[in-house]
Formats: C-alpha cells, sequence, structure tokens
C-alpha cells in the first residue's frame, strides 16, 4: 500500500486505499478455496515452500537469463507484501523465502490465509476480499456468489491489468479450469459450477441425471503470469496427486 501510494505521488495521480480488514470466516468459502487453487494448490501440505514450483521457476529464468516466472506459494506471497518492495531480484528472493519459513513456524495457516486474503491488491487501491468485493460487486466477502468468487481468484495473476467486471478471454478460460477441479473435488455444487462459468442453470438429461460440464475431465494446469507479476500457479505435472484439502470451517 505504501508502495503504491508513492508511486501515485511520483506519477502525481490521485491516490486512495480501500481497505476493510475481516475475519477469516467472514471471507467466502468458495473464494478462500478458489484462491487456493489458482494461487498455491499445496497450501495446506508444504511448510512455506514449493520446491516442485521453485524448481520450476528457477528452468524457466536460467533459460530466460531473467526473473519473470511465478512460483510463489501463498506464504510467500504475503511475506513479499508485508515486508519486500517488487524488485525482481536473486536477494529479494532469498530474503521472501527466509521470511516465509519464519511465518509458518510463527502463525498458523488459517492466520496466514486470513492476512493473505485481507492484504493483496484486488485493482488499484483495492486491498483485501472486503474491499474487493465491495467495490466491484457491491456486496461482502462473505456473500460473494460463486462467479464473483471465481472471478476475484482468477485476476489476482494481474489484478491492475485484468477487471473482474470485465474479465477478457484469459481471465474466462481461467475461471472455467479453476471451477472445473473445485467440482471434481466437491468444493462446487453442480449449480454453483454453470453459475461460475456463466452457464444456463443444469438441465437434467434423458437418464434423469445432470449434463457433465464441458470441463469436468482431465486437470488442466493454470498458468501463471510470467511477464508482469509474481504469483504462485498450479501448473506443476501431477497435481490431482497434490490436491489441497479445503480448509477447516
Amino acid at each position: 500500500m505504501r508502495a503504491r501510494e508513492a508511486e501515485a505521488r511520483r506519477l502525481g495521480a490521485p491516490s486512495g486505499i480501500d481497505f476493510r480488514f475481516v475475519p477469516y470466516d467472514r471471507i467466502s468459502a468458495l473464494l478462500r478455496r478458489a484462491v487456493l487453487v489458482a494461487e498455491d494448490d499445496a497450501f495446506f501440505q508444504h511448510g512455506g515452500l514449493d520446491w516442485n514450483e521453485i524448481g520450476a521457476s528457477a528452468r524457466r529464468d536460467l533459460e530466460r537469463r531473467s526473473f519473470v516466472r511465478g512460483g510463489s506459494t501463498i506464504t510467500q506471497q504475503l511475506a513479499r507484501n508485508l515486508y519486500l518492495g517488487e524488485e525482481r531480484t536473486l536477494t529479494r528472493k532469498l530474503k521472501e523465502i527466509v521470511l516465509a519459513l519464519r511465518i509458518e513456524r510463527a502463525v498458523s495457516k488459517r492466520r496466514i490465509l486470513e492476512l493473505y486474503l485481507n492484504l493483496i491488491e484486488w485493482g488499484d487501491g483495492v486491498y483485501g476480499a472486503e474491499a474487493a468485493a465491495q467495490h466491484y460487486f457491491g456486496t461482502t466477502a462473505d456473500a460473494l456468489s460463486a462467479r464473483q468468487a471465481l472471478l476475484l481468484a482468477s485476476v489476482i495473476i494481474n489484478p491492475r491489468r485484468f477487471s473482474p467486471l470485465e474479465p477478457p478471454p484469459r481471465i474466462e478460460r481461467r475461471v472455467r479450469t479453476i471451477a472445473g477441479r473445485m467440482l471434481r473435488r466437491g468444493q462446487l455444487s453442480e449449480a454453483e459450477y454453470r453459475l461460475a462459468v456463466g452457464e444456463p442453470a443444469p438441465a437434467l438429461e434423458a437418464g434423469g441425471g445432470p449434463a457433465e460440464p464441458e470441463s469436468a475431465g482431465a486437470e488442466t494446469p493454470l498458468e501463471t503470469e510470467e511477464a508482469d507479476t509474481d504469483t504462485a500457479g498450479v501448473a506443476a505435472p501431477g497435481d490431482s496427486a497434490r490436491q489441497a484439502p479445503a480448509p477447516r470451517e
């Protein structure tokens, strides 16, 4: 928040902060689970670092001779948002890793996710789930619909570039992929899946059951934003074996 305000002052642009902290239980479970799928599918299994993603990031960075690929866990992103800047250097990455490990030892997974969802940027001057829900949809973080929750989760990849109100095809693809994965894991009902992807309510086929959604087949890797932001995707192979359990209510 301070960095964005300083940036606005340098540019002579108006600045403002819309930030409203709410407890974990007042953030939609649909949003919590969608964010985990989109940003850090192994969150409840790792100790702050996802070595599969770190390895993939390192290989891509070596190939391109620059720090471009995402790969940070939610804990790493929280460490960066709280304590570090946006520079892409090896030193900053090492600091991020150390801080993430310290955060994991100091507080619970639930608290880490609560802080993350309250502090991440969801557009210019918009921080946290409550502010985002009210800013974009005129509702509260605990009353988001399935589509609203998945749109918010999908634009985290670059919230200053993509808006949940005017999602481009790339964001719609992410919504469909996240929704399909959540449906297979029992985190979305059939009706919620249809709502999330903008399809009509499920119709009964001749056999009496709902038609199978288009995206309910094999897991589709979620892309990461390589050029504009440094977030953790879920593109590692064998994803279905690394599913994160739903947060304990």
